[in-house]
């Protein structure tokens, strides 16, 4: 608005790193499709509207990316695989349509775990190849909103959006340093990215801030005549959440769940919760029932259901999937209508308790996820990676909000020893984004400091 710079100026410079990135050692690989005149059309177009002081919204002029799921005209639809999108895309899905709507700047389309199927973001295949942590180089983004992740860490794009079946917006963000939040399901539309999983995924930001995170949300978040399962949503508010403390606030911890992580990040977030604490929010002990059916049952409903979609890329595509997708598409055709029926039972069980917990708190606090990110070896450059173990510990956290609709936040509180970012996970009741981005604005004074990446930057330089 000063007129200090222009949006054409940052998308220069934007285009000028994302050469730098792709020719770094080892490449940063987070943008996987990117076309420079696409972006300065969009910056150019966005500095007119500066000029003349007819600006669309906040997010005016904003560099942005979108996770490959989602269909980003003119760039392949290709999920992270090799065989799809053959064909530039003609039709944005309805997210980058919002984002062109408010006059964002789209630099591209970031990379992913093949068909979302992992938590690491490893894809070795000839398209995308392996994001880079932008903290540690040698060690995973989280999946599958890998690049996303990588992008706004790095100071690409302030904001990103991604997708969540199991973590894969929430992982990346902490393994990151970043905050993502995964929207209620149905809050923010799915129209146009590949449907993998229809019951269990959600849409939402990732960004630099939990305020940036707020504008992202209020753009997105509305109803979809072409995406019905949001079509009944209240609607979205950031209502009380600039409050200047927590008071009033019932926060709910259950322990046991809580501390299942390593110990550094144990540690961590039992000061995070004293903190909010002393902003005069009320911890409460909870119990989360039959979580380790929740677990299961979840692992079982998003299986089947991208099995069932995938079943014929499965017949035909087999051979030019990774390994790590082949096995769990493998896994899943393993599970029968009676596993995939008795699941959903479980899902309306787990749905009534959280009911009733939720008459008597406002949110769960849990560590977002139980370890920092893994290190990267050799083998995983050429065959992908596959530790199921590690999997099931990185989705230990996340799976409850995504089973149940939830709604789930994302922010980092510090660093690990190694110097490789922490997270920290507040859900809410079904809609009721707005106490999670409240909470969020809190967590981010408990940092006392934002470690500046490896790989880093700066755009406006």
């Amino acid at each position: 608005r000063s007129g200090k710079l222009t949006p054409s100026q940052v998308a220069k410079n934007i285009i000028a790193m994302l050469e730098d990135c792709d020719k770094s050692t080892p490449p940063l690989r987070a943008i996987v499709q990117w076309d420079q005149e696409q972006i300065m059309l969009m910056a150019e177009a966005s500095t007119a509207r500066y000029r003349n002081k007819c600006t669309l919204s906040y997010l005016d002029g904003i560099p942005v990316c979108l996770k490959e799921e989602f269909k980003v005209v003119p760039y392949h639809h290709r999920v992270g695989t090799v065989y799809l999108g053959t064909e530039p895309e003609t039709e944005d899905a309805t997210v980058a349509k919002k984002l062109r709507e408010a006059g964002a700047i789209i630099i591209g389309v970031s990379n992913m775990h093949e068909l979302g199927t992992g938590t690491t973001g490893c894809n070795p295949n000839r398209y995308h190849k392996i994001p880079r942590n932008p903290y540690k180089p040698n060690h995973f983004t989280g999946g599958s909103s890998s690049g996303s992740a990588a992008a706004v860490a790095a100071g690409l794009c302030p904001v990103a959006i991604g997708t969540d079946g199991g973590g894969s917006v929430r992982i990346p963000a902490s393994f990151c340093g970043v905050v993502g939040l995964k929207g209620t399901f149905g809050r923010i539309s799915c129209h146009g990215s590949l449907p993998l999983s229809y019951s269990t995924v959600s849409v939402g930001p990732l960004c630099t801030s939990v305020a940036d995170a707020a504008i992202v949300y209020s753009i997105l978040a509305e109803p979809d005549p072409l995406y019905p399962y949001g079509l009944k949503q209240p609607k979205a508010t950031l209502s009380g959440m600039c409050a200047p403390d927590l008071k009033g606030l019932k926060l709910g911890v259950d322990w046991t769940f809580f501390k299942a992580c390593d110990a550094e990040v144990l540690s961590i977030c039992e000061k995070a919760v004293e903190h909010l604490q002393s902003l005069g929010a009320s911890v409460v002990e909870v119990s989360l029932p039959e979580m380790e059916e929740v677990r299961v049952a979840h692992v079982i409903c998003i299986l089947s259901e991208m099995r069932d979609f995938l079943q014929p890329d499965f017949n035909k595509h087999f051979h030019e999937m990774n390994l790590d997708t082949r096995a769990n598409l493998a896994l899943a055709s393993q599970f029968t209508a009676l596993d995939y029926i008795t699941a959903n039972r479980q899902r309306t069980r787990s749905m009534r308790f959280l009911r009733e917990i939720f008459t008597t708190v406002n949110c769960i606090l849990t560590p977002a996820v139980a370890s920092t990110a893994p290190r990267i070896y050799e083998s995983d450059l050429l065959t992908g990676s596959s530790n199921l173990s590690f999997t099931v510990r990185c989705m230990r956290f996340m799976q409850l909000g995504n089973f149940t609709g939830i709604p789930g936040l994302v922010v980092p509180i510090g660093y690990s020893t190694a110097g490789l970012p922490i997270g920290f996970q507040v859900m809410a009741k079904w809609w009721d984004e707005a106490v999670l981005l409240r909470i969020g604005l809190k967590l981010e004074q408990f940092r006392y400091q934002t470690k500046k990446p490896s790989i880093y930057y700066d755009i406006l330089a």
